[in-house]
């Protein structure tokens, strides 16, 4: 089975280091030394653990009433509106999402740059590399 360091399973979870260090001591995820010293996470562990995260995301006071379920919480980075149509970029962890939309849907929802926004993605067919 993979195991990861802290500074891998801190990127795959979209965190700083010291975050994923500091969820390890408080126990929140189990690690091991391998034999230089360092701390690893098993895969299956993080793999749990990161669902963990991502159903605590959404909080309870901000329900959500959609169909769409890949949820990716960010901060806007680029807004570029045109005469009709907007590109609007969402930097989530370490995920880039760019999305095309009116630009009347822009200006409703008051997107600016810096601002939190919520990528929201459904689709019939998703892949899967393998890294």
């Amino acid at each position: 089975m993979q195991s990861y360091t802290i500074g891998q399973a801190a990127r795959l979870l979209g965190v700083s280091p010291d975050t994923a260090r500091r969820w390890a001591d408080a126990g929140r995820v189990a690690t091991h030394r391998d034999e230089s010293g360092r701390r690893l996470i098993d895969g299956r562990d993080l793999a749990a653990f990161s669902i963990e995260i991502g159903q605590g995301a959404g909080g309870e006071d901000d329900p959500s009433y959609t169909s769409a379920r890949n949820a990716f919480p960010g901060i806007v980075t680029a807004v570029k509106l045109g005469d009709v149509a907007a590109q609007v970029e969402i930097q989530a962890g370490p995920h880039r999402l760019v999305s095309l939309l009116t630009r009347e849907a822009v200006e409703e929802l008051g997107l600016e740059v810096g601002m939190q926004a919520t990528a929201r993605v459904k689709s019939t067919s998703v892949h899967i590399d393998r890294v």
